[in-house]
């Protein structure tokens, strides 16, 4: 473990001027059912503000705070390489696919930073109101000693003021947020990035689809050809 994360275990997140490229990596997990250009742009805009080498796209497999998604993962996991297709700086990582219980994030991040070592930085990509529901995950006061966390945001998203946050979260977010920009070491700093209002969500596509509705533009032509090749969103 080096010295950046034992001093986010102990609760200390270092604050100092923006360091050299530090091949940093973002991971973005999901259900992505279906991915859309939400997803993608903030990545895109996560990439460029934290100096990202490189953006890892998880799709979860069996997902385990929610309802099992209507589609198949082995059709989320092709729609997402075919959504990132063509940009060098995305990746698609299968591992939550091929594992045959449910996923946890804990568990992903840790396998990571196995992988990766000690010292090189983890983001982990969220979206206010995952972020505001964090404390609800397994083992969630973990990922702070496996990888920052930043949280896109809107300047009038209330999930973003700390007295909107459930308290265990704002006890970590008191000693753990830093400006962006600021956070050093391998993880246990938390940023807030505001990032474009994209109003697109993967359950507002579901339900145009299955009105027989057009999705064009909210999600990659790619991934569009391919759900209707497959047929995955029919009438219920």
């Amino acid at each position: 473990m080096g010295s950046g994360e034992r001093q986010a275990v102990n609760g200390t997140a270092q604050v100092a001027p923006r360091s050299a490229p530090h091949h940093a990596i973002g991971v973005m997990g999901g259900t992505f059912d279906p991915i859309h250009l939400g997803h993608l742009r903030l990545a895109e805009e996560m990439a460029e503000a934290l100096d990202l080498d490189q953006v890892r796209f998880i799709p979860a497999g069996q997902p385990p705070h929610r309802d099992m998604p209507r589609t198949s993962a082995s059709h989320r996991l092709e729609m997402v390489r075919r959504a990132v297709a063509g940009n060098p700086r995305f990746t698609v990582d299968a591992r939550e696919v091929e594992k045959p219980a449910p996923s946890y994030t804990v568990d992903t991040l840790t396998a990571l930073r196995a992988e990766l070592g000690p010292d090189r930085p983890l983001w982990l990509l969220l979206g206010a109101d995952a972020f505001a529901g964090l404390p609800a995950w397994h083992r969630w006061s973990q990922l702070f000693a496996l990888a920052h966390i930043v949280v896109a945001t809107r300047p009038d998203a209330d999930a973003a003021r700390p007295d909107a946050l459930a308290a265990a979260l704002q006890q970590e977010l008191s000693h753990r947020q830093v400006p962006a920009g600021s956070a050093t070491g391998p993880a246990g700093a938390v940023v807030f990035q505001n990032m474009t209002a994209l109003d697109i969500s993967a359950t507002r596509i579901r339900a145009i689809l299955a009105r027989q509705g057009s999705v064009r533009y909210l999600l990659p032509d790619a991934v569009l050809d391919y759900i209707h090749q497959h047929q995955l969103y029919p009438l219920p």
